[in-house]
Order: structure tokens, then sequence, then C-alpha cells
């Protein structure tokens, strides 16, 4: 989870533009402007940068940064 997690924390610099300090815990009411548009642009970079795609109910289903991870791991192989 650690090194997704790190390359998570790029992917929402690129994406936020600022430092984000992205720890398991963290929500999106924890990062300014991660609101309902930013999130579809998150997942999408994610989907991109692993090479995996996610199914509605799974982005429904996580509650935090770690589930995230979790999630992506499990995509990964």
């Amino acid at each position: 989870m650690t090194d997704t997690l790190s390359q998570l924390q790029s992917i929402f610099e690129d994406i936020f533009f600022d430092e984000v300090n992205l720890l398991p815990e963290t929500t999106a009411e924890d990062v300014d402007e991660w609101d309902s548009l930013m999130h579809v642009t998150v997942v999408v970079a994610i989907e991109k940068h692993f090479g995996i795609s996610f199914s509605t109910g799974e982005v429904e289903e996580v509650k935090n940064v770690g589930e995230l991870c979790k999630l992506i791991d499990s995509k990964k192989g």
C-alpha cells in the first residue's frame, strides 16, 4: 500500500496543483476543491495511471484513501 499511496500522492498533486498530504484516513472532505467533479477527474487519472478500471459501485464504496489504495492494489494483481 505504501507504493500505491506515494503514487496517489503524485497524482493528487498533479490534479490539485498543490501539495496534498495523503494519509490512509484522508477523505474528500479533507482536501480543498475535492468535489464531485474533481472526484471523477481523480478516478479517471488513477485508472489511466495504473491501467485499471473501476465499476461505479466500487468507486461509491470507497470511503477514504486507504480503502482506495486497497482497491487499486486488488486491481493491479
